[in-house]
């Protein structure tokens, strides 16, 4: 038996996920991890083109095309290195972006280095 439920983070988006017995599957893919950041996007998500950040405790959304944080706080240094790493790969966001719009699989982005 599944039960869909919809949970808030701390910076104001929701997710919907799948309780199949007492694991929950929630569908926003990492797509990059790197110095222990984990940076995801979400299928369905709300314009503006966006990618999550998540490093401890500390969560953020960033704008594709400004690298600006849209919700959420980082550290300057981590938000240094994730600005860091987007502007290397925002070909790549930008195709993940349209492929999760489509509910297509994303692919993998390098991690910093």
């Amino acid at each position: 038996m599944t039960t869909m439920l919809e949970l808030h983070d701390n910076v104001g988006c929701s997710y919907t996920t799948t309780l199949f017995e007492t694991r929950i599957a929630v569908q926003m893919p990492a797509i990059s991890r790197f110095f222990g950041i984990v940076v995801t996007m979400n299928y369905n998500d709300h314009p503006p083109p966006h990618f999550h950040v998540r490093y401890g405790e500390q969560r953020a959304l960033i704008d594709i095309d400004t690298f600006t944080v849209l919700r959420g706080q980082l550290s300057p240094r981590v938000l240094g290195l994730v600005v860091e790493w987007a502007v290397q790969h925002r070909a790549e966001l930008t195709e993940n972006w349209n492929l999760a719009m489509r509910q297509q699989a994303l692919r993998p982005i390098d991690p910093l280095r």
